[in-house]
Protein backbone atom coordinates (compact mmCIF):
# COMPACT_ATOMS: atom_id res chain seq x y z
CA UNK A 1 0.00 0.00 0.00
CA UNK A 2 1.43 3.35 -1.06
CA UNK A 3 0.93 6.74 0.57
CA UNK A 4 0.82 10.10 -1.06
CA UNK A 5 3.46 12.40 0.39
CA UNK A 6 3.07 16.17 0.64
CA UNK A 7 5.90 17.74 -1.36
CA UNK A 8 4.97 21.42 -0.56
CA UNK A 9 8.12 23.51 0.15
CA UNK A 10 8.82 24.56 3.71
CA UNK A 11 8.49 28.21 4.66
CA UNK A 12 12.13 29.10 5.14
CA UNK A 13 11.51 32.85 5.40
CA UNK A 14 9.67 32.53 8.70
CA UNK A 15 11.78 32.48 11.89
CA UNK A 16 9.96 29.31 12.89
CA UNK A 17 9.56 26.10 10.93
CA UNK A 18 6.21 24.54 10.10
CA UNK A 19 6.15 22.60 13.36
CA UNK A 20 9.61 22.90 14.90
CA UNK A 21 11.01 25.28 17.51
CA UNK A 22 11.94 28.88 16.63
CA UNK A 23 15.19 29.27 14.77
CA UNK A 24 17.87 31.75 15.88
CA UNK A 25 17.43 35.33 14.62
CA UNK A 26 20.32 37.25 13.20
CA UNK A 27 21.59 40.33 14.96
CA UNK A 28 20.10 42.58 12.26
CA UNK A 29 16.67 40.99 12.70
CA UNK A 30 16.83 41.39 16.49
CA UNK A 31 17.87 45.02 16.11
CA UNK A 32 15.00 45.64 13.72
CA UNK A 33 12.52 44.12 16.18
CA UNK A 34 13.90 46.17 19.06
CA UNK A 35 13.75 49.32 16.97
CA UNK A 36 10.12 48.64 16.02
CA UNK A 37 9.14 47.90 19.62
CA UNK A 38 11.08 50.47 21.66
CA UNK A 39 11.89 53.42 19.38
CA UNK A 40 8.46 55.13 19.82
CA UNK A 41 9.05 55.26 23.57
CA UNK A 42 12.53 56.68 23.07
CA UNK A 43 11.13 59.43 20.83
CA UNK A 44 8.72 60.67 23.51
CA UNK A 45 11.06 60.05 26.46
CA UNK A 46 12.78 63.50 26.32
CA UNK A 47 9.43 65.25 26.70
CA UNK A 48 8.45 63.23 29.74
CA UNK A 49 11.88 63.68 31.34
CA UNK A 50 11.63 67.44 30.83
CA UNK A 51 8.06 67.45 32.11
CA UNK A 52 9.11 65.54 35.23
CA UNK A 53 11.96 67.96 35.86
CA UNK A 54 10.17 71.29 35.36
CA UNK A 55 6.53 70.25 35.79
CA UNK A 56 5.85 67.35 38.12
CA UNK A 57 8.71 67.91 40.56
CA UNK A 58 7.91 71.60 41.29
CA UNK A 59 4.23 70.74 41.72
CA UNK A 60 4.99 67.86 44.08
CA UNK A 61 7.47 69.93 46.06
CA UNK A 62 5.05 72.86 46.38
CA UNK A 63 2.45 70.45 47.72
CA UNK A 64 4.98 69.15 50.22
CA UNK A 65 6.06 72.68 51.17
CA UNK A 66 2.48 73.81 51.81
CA UNK A 67 2.39 71.77 55.02
CA UNK A 68 5.39 73.53 56.61
CA UNK A 69 6.36 76.94 57.87
CA UNK A 70 9.14 78.91 56.19
CA UNK A 71 10.28 82.35 57.35
CA UNK A 72 10.71 84.81 54.52
CA UNK A 73 14.49 84.93 54.69
CA UNK A 74 15.02 81.43 56.07
CA UNK A 75 17.45 79.02 54.49
CA UNK A 76 15.09 76.04 54.68
CA UNK A 77 11.56 75.28 55.77
CA UNK A 78 10.65 74.97 59.43
CA UNK A 79 8.42 72.56 61.30
CA UNK A 80 5.23 71.06 59.96
CA UNK A 81 2.01 73.03 60.48
CA UNK A 82 -0.51 70.68 58.90
CA UNK A 83 -3.31 72.48 57.05
CA UNK A 84 -2.66 75.82 58.77
CA UNK A 85 -1.44 77.44 55.53
CA UNK A 86 -4.58 76.32 53.69
CA UNK A 87 -6.75 77.63 56.52
CA UNK A 88 -4.95 80.98 56.43
CA UNK A 89 -5.46 81.32 52.67
CA UNK A 90 -9.11 80.31 52.80
CA UNK A 91 -9.74 82.83 55.60
CA UNK A 92 -7.96 85.65 53.78
CA UNK A 93 -10.51 88.22 52.43
CA UNK A 94 -8.05 89.15 49.67
CA UNK A 95 -8.14 85.54 48.46
CA UNK A 96 -11.94 85.73 48.37
CA UNK A 97 -11.77 88.85 46.22
CA UNK A 98 -9.18 87.28 43.95
CA UNK A 99 -11.36 84.20 43.55
CA UNK A 100 -14.45 86.14 42.49
CA UNK A 101 -12.37 88.44 40.30
CA UNK A 102 -10.97 85.40 38.51
CA UNK A 103 -14.41 83.87 38.08
CA UNK A 104 -15.80 87.14 36.73
CA UNK A 105 -12.96 87.69 34.27
CA UNK A 106 -13.14 84.03 33.27
CA UNK A 107 -16.85 84.24 32.43
CA UNK A 108 -16.40 87.52 30.54
CA UNK A 109 -13.54 86.06 28.52
CA UNK A 110 -14.07 82.32 28.07
CA UNK A 111 -17.79 82.37 27.20
CA UNK A 112 -17.67 85.10 24.49
CA UNK A 113 -14.35 83.70 23.31
CA UNK A 114 -15.73 80.23 22.57
CA UNK A 115 -18.95 81.59 21.03
CA UNK A 116 -17.15 84.07 18.77
CA UNK A 117 -14.51 81.50 17.80
CA UNK A 118 -17.22 79.01 16.79
CA UNK A 119 -19.10 81.56 14.69
CA UNK A 120 -15.94 82.85 12.98
CA UNK A 121 -14.76 79.28 12.29
CA UNK A 122 -18.12 78.46 10.71
CA UNK A 123 -17.79 81.54 8.49
CA UNK A 124 -14.24 80.60 7.48
CA UNK A 125 -15.46 77.12 6.57
CA UNK A 126 -17.61 78.59 3.79
CA UNK A 127 -16.26 79.25 0.25
CA UNK A 128 -15.07 82.80 0.94
CA UNK A 129 -12.84 84.67 -1.47
CA UNK A 130 -9.33 84.82 -0.06
CA UNK A 131 -9.97 82.16 2.60
CA UNK A 132 -6.26 81.59 3.21
CA UNK A 133 -5.73 85.28 4.01
CA UNK A 134 -8.71 85.39 6.39
CA UNK A 135 -7.61 82.22 8.16
CA UNK A 136 -4.12 83.58 8.63
CA UNK A 137 -5.36 86.97 9.83
CA UNK A 138 -7.36 85.54 12.74
CA UNK A 139 -4.13 84.18 14.21
CA UNK A 140 -2.24 87.48 14.05
CA UNK A 141 -3.41 88.69 17.52
CA UNK A 142 -2.01 85.49 19.02
CA UNK A 143 1.41 86.34 17.60
CA UNK A 144 1.45 89.69 19.41
CA UNK A 145 3.35 89.49 22.68
CA UNK A 146 1.04 89.53 25.73
CA UNK A 147 2.98 92.43 27.23
CA UNK A 148 2.56 94.50 24.07
CA UNK A 149 -1.17 93.72 23.86
CA UNK A 150 -1.65 94.59 27.54
CA UNK A 151 0.16 97.92 27.12
CA UNK A 152 -1.93 98.79 24.05
CA UNK A 153 -5.22 97.97 25.74
CA UNK A 154 -4.03 99.69 28.89
CA UNK A 155 -3.80 102.87 26.85
CA UNK A 156 -7.20 102.25 25.26
CA UNK A 157 -8.84 101.79 28.66
CA UNK A 158 -7.03 104.63 30.41
CA UNK A 159 -9.36 106.42 32.81
CA UNK A 160 -8.80 110.00 31.59
CA UNK A 161 -7.27 109.97 28.13
CA UNK A 162 -8.11 106.50 26.87
CA UNK A 163 -9.65 105.88 23.47
CA UNK A 164 -12.62 104.01 24.97
CA UNK A 165 -13.65 106.95 27.14
CA UNK A 166 -13.09 109.41 24.30
CA UNK A 167 -15.49 107.44 22.12
CA UNK A 168 -18.05 107.33 24.95
CA UNK A 169 -17.83 111.08 25.43
CA UNK A 170 -18.16 111.63 21.69
CA UNK A 171 -21.62 110.02 21.75
CA UNK A 172 -22.70 111.96 24.84
CA UNK A 173 -21.93 109.36 27.52
CA UNK A 174 -19.77 109.79 30.57
CA UNK A 175 -16.41 108.10 30.84
CA UNK A 176 -15.92 104.84 32.71
CA UNK A 177 -13.48 104.37 35.59
CA UNK A 178 -11.82 101.33 34.04
CA UNK A 179 -9.25 100.97 36.81
CA UNK A 180 -11.56 101.75 39.74
CA UNK A 181 -14.89 100.14 38.98
CA UNK A 182 -14.75 96.40 39.58
CA UNK A 183 -16.96 95.21 36.71
CA UNK A 184 -15.41 97.71 34.29
CA UNK A 185 -11.92 96.47 35.12
CA UNK A 186 -13.08 92.88 34.58
CA UNK A 187 -14.40 93.88 31.17
CA UNK A 188 -11.16 95.59 30.19
CA UNK A 189 -9.00 92.63 31.21
CA UNK A 190 -11.38 90.15 29.54
CA UNK A 191 -11.19 92.20 26.32
CA UNK A 192 -7.43 91.75 26.27
CA UNK A 193 -7.77 88.00 26.77
CA UNK A 194 -10.43 87.68 24.06
CA UNK A 195 -8.30 89.68 21.62
CA UNK A 196 -5.38 87.32 21.98
CA UNK A 197 -7.02 83.88 22.24
CA UNK A 198 -10.13 84.01 20.05
CA UNK A 199 -8.19 83.47 16.83
CA UNK A 200 -6.27 80.54 18.31
CA UNK A 201 -9.48 78.74 19.27
CA UNK A 202 -10.99 79.64 15.91
CA UNK A 203 -8.35 77.65 14.04
CA UNK A 204 -8.81 74.63 16.33
CA UNK A 205 -12.57 74.63 15.73
CA UNK A 206 -12.03 75.26 12.01
CA UNK A 207 -9.88 72.12 11.78
CA UNK A 208 -12.73 70.13 13.36
CA UNK A 209 -15.27 71.66 10.96
CA UNK A 210 -13.22 70.65 7.93
CA UNK A 211 -13.21 67.04 9.12
CA UNK A 212 -17.02 66.82 9.00
CA UNK A 213 -18.16 64.76 5.96
CA UNK A 214 -19.89 67.02 3.43
CA UNK A 215 -22.45 64.31 2.77
CA UNK A 216 -24.06 65.19 6.09
CA UNK A 217 -24.74 68.72 4.92
CA UNK A 218 -26.05 67.48 1.58
CA UNK A 219 -28.43 65.08 3.33
CA UNK A 220 -29.60 67.86 5.67
CA UNK A 221 -30.16 70.19 2.72
CA UNK A 222 -32.21 67.51 0.94
CA UNK A 223 -34.33 67.19 4.09
CA UNK A 224 -35.03 70.93 3.91
CA UNK A 225 -32.67 72.22 6.65
CA UNK A 226 -31.39 75.74 6.14
CA UNK A 227 -27.88 76.93 7.06
CA UNK A 228 -28.78 77.81 10.65
CA UNK A 229 -30.49 74.45 11.21
CA UNK A 230 -27.51 72.65 9.69
CA UNK A 231 -25.21 74.50 12.08
CA UNK A 232 -27.14 73.46 15.20
CA UNK A 233 -28.12 69.93 14.13
CA UNK A 234 -25.10 68.85 12.06
CA UNK A 235 -22.10 71.05 12.84
CA UNK A 236 -22.25 71.35 16.63
CA UNK A 237 -23.02 67.65 17.29
CA UNK A 238 -20.12 66.67 15.02
CA UNK A 239 -17.52 68.79 16.82
CA UNK A 240 -18.52 68.08 20.44
CA UNK A 241 -15.12 66.51 21.36
CA UNK A 242 -13.29 69.53 19.96
CA UNK A 243 -15.64 71.91 21.72
CA UNK A 244 -14.99 70.08 24.99
CA UNK A 245 -11.24 70.45 24.43
CA UNK A 246 -11.58 74.17 23.68
CA UNK A 247 -13.81 74.74 26.73
CA UNK A 248 -11.43 72.92 29.07
CA UNK A 249 -8.34 74.73 27.75
CA UNK A 250 -10.19 78.05 27.97
CA UNK A 251 -11.12 77.18 31.55
CA UNK A 252 -7.52 76.41 32.48
CA UNK A 253 -6.25 79.57 30.80
CA UNK A 254 -9.02 81.70 32.29
CA UNK A 255 -8.25 80.54 35.81
CA UNK A 256 -4.53 81.30 35.33
CA UNK A 257 -4.78 84.86 33.99
CA UNK A 258 -1.78 86.87 35.15
CA UNK A 259 -0.07 88.97 32.48
CA UNK A 260 -3.07 91.04 31.40
CA UNK A 261 -4.24 92.22 34.86
CA UNK A 262 -0.66 92.58 36.05
CA UNK A 263 0.26 95.01 33.26
CA UNK A 264 -3.15 96.69 33.35
CA UNK A 265 -2.49 97.71 36.96
CA UNK A 266 -1.24 101.28 37.26
CA UNK A 267 -0.74 100.95 41.01
CA UNK A 268 2.94 100.79 41.89
CA UNK A 269 2.25 97.92 44.27
CA UNK A 270 0.80 95.81 41.44
CA UNK A 271 -1.89 94.30 43.62
CA UNK A 272 -4.71 94.41 41.06
CA UNK A 273 -6.18 97.79 41.90
CA UNK A 274 -6.16 99.91 45.02
CA UNK A 275 -8.90 97.72 46.51
CA UNK A 276 -7.95 94.49 44.72
CA UNK A 277 -10.71 95.11 42.13
CA UNK A 278 -9.13 92.88 39.48
CA UNK A 279 -6.51 90.87 41.34
CA UNK A 280 -6.64 87.29 40.07
CA UNK A 281 -5.70 84.08 41.85
CA UNK A 282 -2.32 83.85 40.14
CA UNK A 283 -1.60 87.46 41.12
CA UNK A 284 -2.54 86.53 44.68
CA UNK A 285 0.00 83.69 44.60
CA UNK A 286 2.69 85.99 43.24
CA UNK A 287 2.02 88.73 45.80
CA UNK A 288 1.77 86.23 48.67
CA UNK A 289 5.15 84.73 47.80
CA UNK A 290 6.76 88.16 48.11
CA UNK A 291 5.18 89.47 51.29
CA UNK A 292 3.95 88.49 54.74
CA UNK A 293 4.86 85.70 57.12
CA UNK A 294 5.57 82.23 55.73
CA UNK A 295 5.16 83.52 52.16
CA UNK A 296 6.35 80.42 50.30
CA UNK A 297 4.21 77.78 52.04
CA UNK A 298 1.12 79.99 51.87
CA UNK A 299 1.72 80.70 48.20
CA UNK A 300 2.13 76.95 47.63
CA UNK A 301 -1.14 76.30 49.46
CA UNK A 302 -2.90 78.91 47.31
CA UNK A 303 -1.44 77.27 44.19
CA UNK A 304 -2.88 73.88 45.08
CA UNK A 305 -6.24 75.47 45.87
CA UNK A 306 -6.19 76.91 42.34
CA UNK A 307 -5.41 73.45 40.97
CA UNK A 308 -8.39 71.99 42.82
CA UNK A 309 -10.63 74.79 41.58
CA UNK A 310 -9.54 74.22 37.97
CA UNK A 311 -10.12 70.47 38.27
CA UNK A 312 -13.57 71.07 39.74
CA UNK A 313 -14.60 73.49 36.98
CA UNK A 314 -13.17 71.18 34.29
CA UNK A 315 -15.15 68.23 35.67
CA UNK A 316 -18.27 70.39 35.76
CA UNK A 317 -17.74 71.38 32.12
CA UNK A 318 -17.26 67.74 31.20
CA UNK A 319 -20.41 66.67 33.03
CA UNK A 320 -22.49 69.40 31.41
CA UNK A 321 -21.12 68.59 27.96
CA UNK A 322 -21.82 64.88 28.41
CA UNK A 323 -25.35 65.64 29.55
CA UNK A 324 -25.97 67.82 26.50
CA UNK A 325 -24.51 65.11 24.25
CA UNK A 326 -26.76 62.45 25.73
CA UNK A 327 -29.82 64.60 25.23
CA UNK A 328 -28.77 65.20 21.64
CA UNK A 329 -28.45 61.47 20.99
CA UNK A 330 -31.98 60.75 22.21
Amino acid sequence: MTTVQDHRPLDTASPTGPSGPPTDLTWRQKLSRWDFRFSPYLYVLPFFLLFLAIGVYPMAYSGYLSFFSWPRYGVTHGEGVGFANYAHVLADPVFHKAFWNTIGIFLLSAVPQVVIATVVAAMLDTPLRGRAWWRMSVLLPFVVAPAAAALIFGSIFADKTGLANELLRAVGLSGVAWHTDRFASWTAVATMVNYRWTGYNTLIILAALQAIPRQLYEAAAIDGANRVQQFFHVTLPSIRPTMLFVIITATIGGMQIFTEPRLFDTNLQFQGGADYQYQTLTMYVFNTSNSGTDPYPRAAAATWLIVLIIIGIALLNYAVTRQVQRRGER
